[in-house]
């Protein structure tokens, strides 16, 4: 039996949203959820690849994450311009060093916008004009010890700081968000501008509006940022509700 196959001359899309690509650990639970939550119903399209990371989290554990940088970025789309690349780690950009992350990303994908949870809340800060922070983590002391010397050197001034000394990434998604939301309310936030909670993994996103409602004062979070300077790195300017304040600047 003989089939006519018959050809159709495809039609192209005439827009195409812009990309975006996000290097997230291979440990984390959060991220992804935070970024489709947040851009689903947006003008731009995500792209995910894994980088492995290593438990404890320990400053060596985290270095070895740079060596992989380059490849785990060059298999978002590969051969294709993505508009940004946000890499999903805030204790690690800290260990190998913006610059370096930034230089390791370029080379897989030159020209691109290349974001990180401290570079992203730096820009924040600026934006609302933060200069004193309330901070909490999830991370043991010695990677408390790096975050805080990293926003001493960026003239961030750290008036209260808290954490939950735990060693683990996979254990930072199981924290119980309203545990989160329960104790960051009561930190001590009156002398700063603004409290900052430090890490991917940790679920924050969605408790953001109720600890600013309590608190009386803006909450950022790793995520949070990341994904505003990601969306506004493509021209996105438009206010988001739900998520804070940062989201109508």
């Amino acid at each position: 039996m003989t089939i006519n196959i018959k050809n159709f001359t495809a039609k192209f899309k005439t827009k195409l949203n812009p990309k975006a690509g996000l290097i997230a650990l291979s440990t984390d639970q959060t991220i992804e959820q935070d970024f489709n939550n947040i851009c689903k119903n947006l003008p731009l399209d995500i792209f995910i690849n894994r980088i492995h990371n290593q438990n404890p989290l320990t400053k060596e554990n985290l270095l070895k994450m740079q060596d992989d940088l380059e490849s785990v970025a060059n298999k978002i789309l590969p051969e294709e311009k993505v508009n940004a690349i946000a890499y999903g780690c805030t204790s690690g950009t800290i260990a190998i060093g913006e610059e370096k992350v930034k230089e390791k990303i370029l080379l897989a994908k030159p020209g691109c916008y290349v974001t990180t949870p401290v570079t992203s809340a730096i820009k924040a800060f600026k934006k609302m004009n933060i200069k004193k922070i309330a901070l909490f983590t999830p991370y043991p002391n010695a990677i408390n010890k790096t975050i805080l010397d990293y926003f001493t050197k960026k003239n961030i001034e750290v008036s209260s700081f808290a954490s939950l000394n735990l060693n683990l990434d996979s254990e930072f998604a199981n924290v119980d968000p309203n545990y989160i939301l329960e104790i960051s309310s009561k930190l001590e936030t009156k002398n700063a501008d603004a409290l900052f909670i430090s890490c991917t993994a940790l679920p924050v996103l969605d408790i953001i509006d109720k600890l600013e409602q309590r608190i009386k004062k803006p909450v950022l979070s790793s995520n949070q940022t990341l994904i505003w300077d990601t969306i506004r790195s493509i021209g996105y300017k438009s206010p988001i509700d739900g998520y804070g304040k940062l989201f109508k600047n």
